[in-house]
């Protein structure tokens, strides 16, 4: 079990927890520091099986017991050597966090210096590329979906939203912090980088000119080694990005809807891969 220090509000290390519902203070906080927040039980869990260094957990008294459980199933203890854990009233945590944290868990980290492109590339077989999608709830939906349906990582523009902000993580359930991924630069020099670590092109649109997701699954053309390329909801991929890919493959739709959420797209075309091949 772990070893709970009470502390009021004015501990220094409370510091990592402050104004998170303030976006551009945390992102001039989380930017310069290099850390980040999860919060609750589940996100605690990934985190601890991350290859991110813990820096506190943060917890309510009522909630310190269930701290104590998710660590020692991660075959670590909080305390003295490792990372400490903070137990303080929910209303400190509310006057700190600027939100009433009802799930009564909070960690803090420190962010892993991301890898190269290349480095994230080199032997994945399925690879999810996101361009300009800057919403944190797709983000962390098209990261979880990614994981469930075998996708070995994910290289995201310079565009797209972060990953580890909070609420990234939240919706991803974890897998944020889990999935490996890079940033690739611009979205025209993706599709070459992509093509140099020998990895099929595959740009997911609308477009009535796109191969229908099933006649492209029959094809191969979802057949690893593949990128599936995602864009913003909206402005989807840009014209040049489509001309660069190997293919274009849409989901048919039917009445009038014309298109749906990108992390949903995402999941559609990727299920029809994984189905291909056995949901191996």
């Amino acid at each position: 079990m772990s070893v709970a220090e009470h502390v009021d509000a004015d501990d220094p290390r409370l510091r990592d927890y402050r104004h998170l519902t303030d976006a551009a203070a945390r992102r001039a906080v989380e930017g310069s520091e290099g850390i980040f927040v999860v919060e609750g039980a589940l996100a605690l869990r990934q985190l601890l099986r991350s290859p991110h260094r813990v820096r506190s957990v943060l917890s309510t008294g009522a909630r310190a017991e269930a701290v104590g459980h998710e660590l020692a199933a991660a075959g670590v203890a909080a305390g003295e050597g490792t990372f400490p854990h903070l137990v303080a009233p929910r209303e400190v945590l509310r006057d700190i966090t600027g939100f009433d944290v009802h799930r009564g868990i909070l960690a803090a980290a420190d962010r892993t210096p991301l890898p190269a492109a290349g480095e994230v590339l080199d032997g994945a077989r399925r690879v999810l590329v996101v361009v300009g999608v800057n919403d944190h709830e797709n983000i962390g939906s098209l990261f979880r979906n990614a994981a469930a349906l075998g996708v070995d990582a994910v290289l995201l523009d310079d565009a797209a939203a972060d990953p580890l902000y909070r609420r990234s993580i939240r919706v991803s359930a974890g897998w944020t912090m889990r999935l490996p991924y890079a940033r690739g630069g611009s979205p025209g020099a993706l599709p070459g980088l992509l093509h140099d670590h020998g990895l099929r092109s595959v740009a997911l649109t609308p477009a009535p000119c796109a191969v229908p997701v099933d006649q492209a699954a029959a094809q191969g053309l979802l057949d690893d080694p593949v990128a599936l390329l995602v864009g913003a909801e909206g402005p989807g991929l840009p014209e040049s990005t489509l001309a660069a890919c190997d293919a274009r493959v849409r989901i048919p739709m039917a009445g009038e809807v014309d298109s749906l959420n990108v992390a949903t797209a995402m999941a559609v075309v990727a299920a029809f891969a994984a189905a291909r091949r056995g949901w191996s």
